[in-house]
């Protein structure tokens, strides 16, 4: 008995330090999107202090790029000021930024090796390199998403080893800027968000039946005019070459291609209603048309042939004039300027929903529009319709609607972009009380977008057949930013994930608990989003 008191104090010792102790949750608990190939937890940690600075190993411009970008995002939240070295050996708290091409992990993969002394982020690539730096901020706590700066948080990440490379080399998504014009800003805010998941391409969608949103020098009409209004008759809008230029830099900064769209022969009565020239004398519905001011727009003189502008949003009626050869150098003017701005290997020719124009006429239009884009050193992309058409070496096929159309594209030896409708439409409602979207396609709930696989979807095309994947947001119903983020969030995570995780290693219960974590990054970033059934969100 005299042997209790002292038993009694070493216990309540040993429980009272294990109590007080910080428990560090093992990495292979953090909730990352896209899931990483391997991920090994050493259960440790590593903490970001006043003398942690950033190592880079490597002969790279865009190295240098890369460290301001991770020291912008870590100084937003934390007022950490880290220090870029590139003179001295790494000291102990260095975060390494280390270009290794012997590294094997793909063009865009990564190796993060984190000691509790240490972080040491290794790519093959610089994108590479970048993406790694997207799941380096989703193991740092939530808070570092707020764009000011945050007290009271230890700045902790586990210790470990993620090994990671992306499935498909295409991860994309579309913004429909024709339907509703979004700004320079509001553009660049989604580039950031796709980032966040590691995509790589964003399609923009420039010119549709309400409105033509790029500025073509040689045709200034297209933008006066056409770009005079969008769905609903607002006041429309438009980028001037010096605007899309700085978004296609923002992109490049952030390892994501721009690749615009200028849709044809269909879907272009935008610019009919700007050039009469180009308009073979189609009708414009009746409701939604709307008759062109150009005296109010600054444009002199009457185009009798021109058609009224339009505000709906029912599609197929439009097309270009075919036959007149004035018709080829309007594509070869905005091609050509297109190009010369456009650094990205593809130019988005459209080709959908061209009801009115005979396939007599849709085929060797197409041929035409592929060989003026090759012309100017560029690879056609088009909506799945354009393998009706003999289609060049190299073009990509966008598989959206119609299997037959892209088995017939992959027999002649294009790739294909899987976008199907039914799945990956950002801009189909969630379910039936979904006040923003269509549902034309189908209701796409969370589950719905997450459980299908790009390699399943059509008979005959695998693997080696599809250049990637991409999520396009039509805007019919979407007219600002927050009505944009609830459309996207949280299926963009699920699309991202599809890109670049292996099918074996997909989990639908792992992906919701993941979502939960960053539902609250989301609302930190004051993200709106949808707070679909299916996922515990929590309080």
């Amino acid at each position: 008995m005299k042997s209790f008191p002292f038993l009694f104090f070493a216990l309540l010792a040993i429980l009272f330090t294990s109590c007080s102790k910080e428990k560090t949750p093992n990495m292979t608990d953090y909730a990352i999107i896209p899931q990483p190939i391997s991920v090994v937890g050493t259960g440790d940690s590593f903490e970001l202090v006043e003398n942690t600075q950033i190592h880079l190993v490597g002969d790279s411009a865009q190295l240098t790029q890369i460290s301001a970008y991770l020291q912008q995002l870590i100084q937003n939240a934390t007022s950490l000021d880290l220090q870029t070295n590139t003179e001295t050996e790494p000291g102990e708290g260095a975060i390494v930024l280390a270009l290794d091409p012997s590294l094997s992990v793909g063009n865009e993969g990564y190796q993060l090796d984190i000691t509790k002394q240490s972080i040491k982020l290794s790519a093959s690539s610089e994108a590479g390199l970048f993406f790694g730096i997207q799941t380096l901020r989703q193991l740092f706590p939530a808070e570092l998403e707020i764009k000011s700066q945050v007290s009271g948080v230890k700045w902790r990440i586990p210790t470990g080893t993620i090994t990671d490379s992306p499935e498909y080399a295409y991860r994309g998504a579309m913004l429909d800027v024709a339907r509703h014009f979004f700004s320079v800003e509001d553009v660049k805010h989604y580039i950031d968000l796709l980032a966040f998941y590691k995509m790589n391409m964003l399609h923009l969608h420039l010119s549709d039946d309400q409105g033509w949103r790029i500025e073509i020098k040689s045709w200034p009409n297209l933008t006066t005019i056409g770009g005079s209004t969008q769905v609903g008759g607002g006041k429309g809008g438009f980028y001037t070459q010096e605007q899309y230029k700085d978004i296609v830099a923002y992109a490049q900064e952030r390892f994501i291609t721009i690749i615009p769209e200028i849709d044809m022969p269909g879907h272009t009565n935008s610019a009919l209603a700007s050039y009469g020239e180009l308009n073979p004398g189609i009708t414009v519905p009746k409701e939604h048309s709307v008759k062109v001011d150009r005296a109010a727009l600054g444009v002199e003189g009457l185009d009798p042939l021109a058609s009224e502008l339009y505000t709906g949003i029912v599609v197929g009626f439009s097309t270009l004039a075919t036959d007149k050869e004035i018709t080829y150098q309007f594509v070869d003017d905005v091609i050509r300027e297109l190009a010369e701005m456009t650094p990205g290997p593809y130019i988005h020719i459209g080709g959908d929903e061209s009801h009115v124009t005979e396939m007599k006429d849709y085929i060797p239009f197409i041929n035409r529009a592929q060989e003026i884009v090759a012309k100017y050193g560029k690879t056609s992309i088009g909506w799945d319709e354009i393998a009706h058409a003999t289609l060049l070496p190299g073009s990509v096929a966008q598989y959206w609607a119609v299997a037959e159309n892209a088995k017939m594209a992959v027999d002649q030896g294009a790739q294909v972009i899987m976008s199907p409708a039914t799945k990956a439409y950002l801009d189909m409602q969630y379910d039936s009380t979904t006040v923003l979207g269509l549902h034309w396609a189908a209701y796409i709930e969370l589950d719905s977008a997450y459980n299908w696989e790009p390699t399943a979807m059509v008979d005959g095309i695998g693997k080696s057949n599809i250049l990637g994947i991409e999520a396009p947001l039509w805007t019919e119903t979407i007219t600002n930013r927050s009505e944009l983020e609830y459309m996207v969030f949280p299926r963009i995570t699920a699309i991202a994930e599809i890109a670049w995780v292996p099918k074996e290693s997909k989990d639908w219960d792992s992906y919701k608990k993941r979502l939960i974590d960053h539902g609250k990054r989301w609302e930190l970033m004051g993200i709106n989003y949808y707070k679909s059934p299916l996922v515990d969100w929590g309080k």
